[in-house]
């Protein structure tokens, strides 16, 4: 009688099994469980229905590269945030040198800024594009500063304002965009 390798049979028997879940939700058409307003759509009779999307766009994840349809949005793009809302953050920290900027994530991180004027002084930001669409709530920013005391920096307090008023700029300059957009 043959002997099976039981290590060699339960790899197989699980590669498998992997390979037919796998296949098997390539072809799945399901409503979205928890639905936001970013899948969200009133139907003719105004009751709200769901549109299929998933965490990997609503295209679904491409394994092998395939063909994809080529869908484009007049002011949101392939972004993950508000492009108004990303635009205007770039703007507004565009004096700062960054050190990372993430436009589907929508993070925006400045490295260390020092003003000629005060060189004993120095600032970073960070952004965070929190929306799709273009609201007062849809970004947050940090800001941090440090003071230079006996050739360390050290860091210090910012004031509360500080924050409250980049964020009030960014969403002005987002306003100002987004009426040009629609201007054109």
């Amino acid at each position: 009688m043959m002997k099976i390798n039981n290590k060699f049979f339960n790899v197989s028997i699980l590669l498998i099994g992997a390979a037919f879940s796998l296949s098997a939700c390539s072809g799945m058409k399901t409503e979205a469980k928890y639905p936001t307003s970013a899948n969200r759509k009133a139907n003719n009779d105004g009751n709200k229905i769901y549109s299929k999307d998933s965490i990997f766009g609503k295209e679904g994840m491409k394994v092998f590269g395939g063909k994809g349809k080529n869908k484009s949005s007049s002011a949101q793009g392939d972004m993950g945030v508000n492009s108004f809302l990303w635009r205007a953050t770039l703007d507004t920290v565009s004096f700062m040198p960054l050190a990372s900027a993430d436009p589907f994530g929508g993070v925006i991180l400045t490295d260390w800024y020092t003003d000629p004027k005060t060189p004993n002084e120095r600032v970073k930001i960070n952004a965070f594009v929190m929306e799709r669409e273009l609201k007062a709530d849809g970004i947050r920013v940090r800001t941090f500063r440090q003071e230079l005391k006996r050739g360390v920096w050290r860091d210090a307090n910012v004031s509360e304002d500080t924050a409250r008023k980049l964020e009030d700029a960014i969403l002005t300059r987002a306003r100002q965009l987004r009426i040009s957009h629609l201007a054109d």
